[in-house]
Formats: structure tokens, C-alpha cells, sequence
């Protein structure tokens, strides 16, 4: 495994595979972490978004409970860019993870339809399909702090508490 960072921090790295996507993680000097990926947005999506987020909530120092809900929140919401985001074949997904004032802040970037999910409207689980309650788990699991549509991409900020 490779493991890359910024050339201007000099503070300990997360592994990351250089293969499928960039991940850089740092640690500035009041030993906030911060993990930052782009991914591809493909079947592995998920699994490298997971790798990255338990890898930073590990580096945080990262409680359990929070770890766990960190771990929901982005395989729930990865899964949903790749199954329902309908973006173009090599798009990306940019994952940006920091410990801010007693949250986990996870911005996520896609190319995918438009969707706000604060808009979304919960039906209750869907029988024929499987699944259909991702959002209201996120919605439980976290605070959604922001959405926008910019360039071409939703670009949100889910709050992740860490007790």
C-alpha cells in the first residue's frame, strides 16, 4: 500500500491504495484529523468509502458508537450516489471527512441527478424493491448541515456527532 499525503504536512498518513482513486489523510497541528478521497463512482465505491472513513475515524481516535454511526452514514449515502445518482461513466465522488467542534463533518461531492435529501419524503421501506430507508437512517444518524448544486454536482455536509 501506498501511502500518500500532502507534501506540506509532515504529520503521520493513512495507507491508501494509489490504484483506484486518491486518499490523503493529515493531521494539522491541534491533532484534528482530516481524510480526504476521490473515488470512482463504481461498484467498489462503497467498500473504499468504508475503508476510509474507519482508517480516519482510527487516526481521530474515534469512539465506537461514533465510529459505527460514521460507517452508516457513509456506506448509506455512497450506496445511494452509486445506485440512484445516475452519473456518467467516470465520475467521481469527492469525500472529505474533519473532526470540527465535537462532530465528525463529512462533505460529500457528485455528479450524479440533482437531490436534495432534505427534501426527500420518507414512504417507509419499499417491499417489492428491498431497502428505501437509507435517508430516514442518515436523517437519524446525523444532522445534514447544507446542500448546494454547483458546477454540476450536489455537494452536501452531513454533521456526524461523536457522542
Amino acid at each position: 500500500m501506498a501511502a500518500i499525503s500532502n507534501p506540506a504536512h509532515t504529520r503521520p498518513r493513512i495507507p491508501a491504495s494509489s490504484r483506484q482513486g486518491s486518499t490523503i489523510a493529515q493531521f494539522d497541528d491541534r491533532s484534528e484529523a482530516e481524510a480526504v478521497a476521490r473515488l470512482p463512482s463504481d461498484a467498489r465505491a462503497v467498500s473504499r468509502a468504508l475503508r476510509l472513513a474507519r482508517g480516519f475515524a482510527a487516526s481521530a481516535g474515534l469512539e465506537p458508537a461514533a465510529t459505527g454511526r460514521l460507517a452508516v452514514v457513509v456506506e448509506e449515502w455512497v450506496a445511494n450516489i452509486v445506485e440512484h445518482g445516475g452519473a456518467q461513466d467516470g465520475a467521481r465522488i469527492f469525500l472529505r471527512l474533519r473532526l470540527v467542534a465535537g462532530v465528525v463533518q463529512l462533505s460529500v461531492s457528485d455528479a450524479g441527478q440533482p437531490f436534495d435529501p432534505r427534501a426527500a419524503v420518507f414512504d417507509g421501506p419499499n417491499a417489492e424493491r428491498g431497502g428505501g430507508a437509507g435517508l430516514a437512517l442518515i436523517a437519524g444518524l446525523c444532522r445534514i448541515a447544507g446542500y448546494a448544486r454547483r458546477a454540476g454536482r450536489n455537494r452536501l455536509v452531513f454533521e456526524v456527532p461523536l457522542s
